[in-house]
């Protein structure tokens, strides 16, 4: 619920005012000496009515300005000759809201009904007395400093949101520039530096392999890993550089990296089950990392044969599991690198759990629960 500075909820704020006003003009009523007629009744009851109606006067403006005016009119017409207060709320509140043409057009069937009812009365009363006895329900003094009151807030709040809009623009595009910045260091320092190596490394099996002698093991190693660290850098600069605009990587790009698995020799399989739904972009793209950085530890680490990757679409959660066989068993203690790091910020950040730990059937498990809004 909101709440002002003061750190009181906006609805008690707002009865309180309502009752205030309820029981500022009941009292104004009773002043007056009124018997208990059934005509006083309603009197009583509209000054009431008026005053409470103000509670509702943030959600629905211009009903209350509605329902304050007729409340007004109601007890001048019944012989209560009290100031139109809860319609001056009224009036502030719709124009803070942004409704002036309705306030101005309320305010002047007001202004036009109050000196009509007055000489419709069963008192003898002239034309000037009808609109000397408006006057003082309704002064146009007070009609036009409510009127003004909202404008002059509602401006000020309107420039408090723009000040707020154009200090997280200004924020975002500092980010993007220094985004931008950062893919450019990382692309100038390494890229020259690892496209080196990996050509080097390519061109000195290929010339082993020519002359028909054993590749060192060593060798094919730098090859793989100068393969390897180009498409993490390549991958890296990608999301540096993206804007929010250009499509990522999702759910829907997981068989491809399962296939990549199976290309390098690992026997790799996805199973996905549960209804498909759409999910929130940022769980789209925490799956695929998930997925990704796995299927990676996988291949650099593991020294498995096989490897499983399950999806789960639940109604009010998305499941990843990758399991596999390699060398990882209960005692052995995980370490956790940069990428589990990456992968359990990333969870956390959506309100999920993941759980990376040795199976006890040996081999290694990540276990990820992502929260879904269908909603969104």
């Amino acid at each position: 619920m909101y709440t002002g500075r003061s750190g009181v909820p906006a609805g008690v704020r707002d009865w309180a005012i309502a009752g205030g006003v309820a029981v500022t003009l009941l009292v104004a009523g009773l002043s007056g000496n009124h018997s208990a007629t059934d005509v006083d009744l309603l009197g009583y009851a509209l000054l009431v009515a008026g005053g409470l109606a103000l509670a509702a006067r943030r959600r629905a403006p211009v009903p209350v300005l509605a329902v304050t005016g007729l409340c007004a009119v109601g007890h001048q017409a019944v012989g209560f000759d009290v100031p139109a207060v809860a319609f001056l709320f009224a009036v502030y509140a719709a124009v803070r809201a942004g409704h002036r043409v309705i306030t101005v057009v309320a305010a002047v069937m007001m202004l036009a009904a109050l000196p009509l009812v007055a000489l419709a009365l069963p008192q003898d009363m002239s034309v000037g007395e009808a609109l000397a006895q408006s006057r003082g329900a309704l002064e146009l003094a007070w009609l036009v400093a409510a009127g003004a009151a909202g404008e002059a807030l509602r401006q000020a709040e309107r420039r408090a949101d723009e000040a707020e809009r154009t200090r997280e623009e200004t924020a975002l595009r500092r980010a993007n520039e220094e985004r931008l910045h950062i893919a450019r260091e990382l692309h100038d320092s390494l890229t020259h530096q690892i496209s080196i190596i990996k050509v080097q490394a390519g061109v000195a099996v290929h010339l082993a392999r020519r002359r028909g002698e054993q590749v060192p093991e060593a060798l094919l190693a730098i090859e793989e890993a100068g393969r390897e660290a180009a498409r993490e850098l390549r991958a890296t600069l990608e999301a540096l550089r993206d804007d929010g605009e250009t499509p990522s990587h999702g759910l829907a790009h997981i068989p491809e990296l399962v296939e990549r698995a199976r290309m390098t020799g690992l026997n790799a399989t996805l199973t996905i089950e549960g209804q498909r739904h759409d999910v929130r972009t940022a769980v789209d793209r925490t799956a695929y990392r998930i997925v990704q950085e796995s299927l990676t530890n996988i291949a650099r680490h593991a020294a498995a044969a096989t490897a499983s990757v399950r999806i789960d679409y639940r109604p009010d959660a998305l499941t990843i599991r990758v399991d596999d066989d390699g060398k990882a068993t209960p005692d052995t203690a995980a370490m956790p690198g940069v990428g589990l790091l990456g992968m359990r910020e990333r969870v956390t950040a959506l309100g999920g759990r993941l759980r990376a730990e040795p199976r006890n059937e040996g081999g290694f498990t990540v276990r990820a629960e992502l929260p879904v809004d269908r909603t969104a």
